[in-house]
């Protein structure tokens, strides 16, 4: 066993310590919560809001939150999440009472979406509890009403049996809450920061509530330590997803949003697209699923605190120069398989396909372009762009080295400038995701 493996087994036991020596504390701090304002008698089961304002207020709520894209259009869970722990499922959230959360009261409602304790136990952050956490009570009682109106569904989901040991101990998450889960609700901004009128304060810490609220970013865009928590000085600095890259969000000019005018930050969220990059995989379901519904204030809110937060200290990727008969090959190849879509000069279609000139997004960590170019892609479906793009897998058609040359041409061409992607990167990321192996020509098979 490696001496990494060593100290994290290391120190899952002793979160798992941890969990046991201080779960009656924990237990008593969490139903000291901010839920005393919440119903603990009637169960959801037996609960039928008839509040129309309240249940549409919920529903957006429900969006902002971006419940769908886990708990599935029924809300009846099932939904994988492969983790660096092993994979977990998400749960069945419907009225039903013996598979879903039918059972819980308002109170228990208000405990588990903030607190990470559900009625089989503990959460795990997954479920983006560690976020939920600053949710109001009027957005907590909003959202009540609209699951009130959902549809029962009997689906008996093992969230947490595909999880390596001793990860799948729900006991291990008291620990771990001890050591990074702060259950402390919104605290806006101080107005001794704030530059501009008191509007456009109001404004950034509206912005500054979503984010760190019910749209979780920082759950995604910050990298975590070695037991899944996130590094906090790292906040919206990017963060990897296993077989995805949460990228930098800050203003950095080289590796965030820094030459993203407020215009287009509103437009990649509402559509998925800023007319030169367009979001896949996890950001895909993101904007299919909630961001797309965000109102237009709210957009303008998002944008308005992510421009207003320092920018992280990363410099600029250097390039990398390629061998001149590789690159050549390389050309080639872009023009065969890539052209059609991405453009002979890397300008792609806009809103549709994601342009390689000038699109600074694309030249940090390697990631998505590694897993796009495996496994292929496709752009979300929003109301404003109904025709969702796809990409290919090329799996099959190059090996290890002939992609890691083609991103390498890609990511030094057209006046863009980024480190080498290796071979190893591409074989580590196919091995990963399963993804297939080129397949042998006719003379090979001989």
């Amino acid at each position: 066993m490696s001496i990494k493996k060593k100290v994290t087994y290391s120190l899952a036991a002793l979160a798992v310590l941890a969990g046991i020596g201080v779960s009656g504390r924990l237990w008593m701090v969490m139903d000291s919560s901010r839920s005393d304002v919440a119903d603990n008698k009637t169960v959801l089961a037996d609960f039928h809001s008839t509040d129309a304002a309240a249940i549409k207020r919920g529903e957006y709520v429900m969006r902002l939150s971006d419940c769908a894209a886990c708990h599935e259009q029924t809300f009846a869970g099932g939904y994988k999440i492969n983790t660096p722990f092993g994979e977990l499922k998400t749960s069945n959230i419907t009225p039903d009472r013996e598979t879903g959360i039918g059972g819980m009261t308002e109170h228990d409602f208000y405990n588990a979406v903030r607190l990470g304790r559900g009625s089989k136990g503990f959460l795990y952050p997954a479920m983006p509890y560690t976020a939920y956490a600053k949710l109001s009570d009027r957005d907590m009682h909003d959202l009540w009403a609209w699951m009130s109106t959902l549809k029962p569904v009997k689906n008996n989901i093992d969230e947490n049996g595909g999880m390596n040991f001793p990860y799948n101990i729900r006991l291990a998450m008291a620990g771990w809450n001890l050591l990074f889960f702060d259950n402390s609700g919104f605290k806006p901004e101080s107005l001794k920061t704030a530059s501009g009128s008191s509007a456009d304060w109001d404004e950034i810490n509206r912005g500054k509530y979503l984010v760190d609220g019910p749209a979780h970013c920082s759950v995604c865009h910050t990298a975590r330590n070695a037991l899944g928590g996130e590094i906090s000085s790292q906040y919206l600095q990017g963060g990897n997803l296993g077989d995805w890259y949460a990228p930098d969000i800050t203003p950095n000019a080289h590796t965030g949003i820094g030459g993203w005018s407020s215009e287009q930050i509103q437009q990649y969220l509402k559509t998925g697209s800023d007319g030169k990059s367009v979001a896949a995989g996890p950001m895909a379901e993101a904007v299919e699923h909630s961001m797309q519904y965000f109102n237009d204030a709210d957009l303008k809110a998002v944008a308005a605190y992510l421009q207003h937060l320092p920018a992280s200290d990363t410099p600029a990727p250097k390039a990398f120069v390629m061998d001149e008969a590789r690159s050549k090959k390389a050309a080639l190849g872009y023009e065969v398989d890539c052209s059609a879509c991405h453009g002979v000069k890397g300008e792609g279609i806009h809103g549709m396909v994601p342009a390689f000139a000038g699109n600074g997004s694309m030249l940090n960590d390697p990631t998505n372009m590694i897993n796009a170019l495996l496994n292929g892609a496709r752009a979300p479906h929003t109301a404003d762009r109904q025709t969702a793009a796809g990409m290919p897998s090329f799996d099959w058609k190059m090996n290890d080295q002939q992609m890691a040359d083609m991103l390498n041409y890609v990511r030094n061409s057209w006046g863009n400038q980024a480190a080498e992607v290796t071979p190893q990167q591409v074989a580590a990321m196919r091995k990963q995701t399963d993804a297939k192996q080129k397949l042998a020509t006719p003379a090979q098979q001989q």
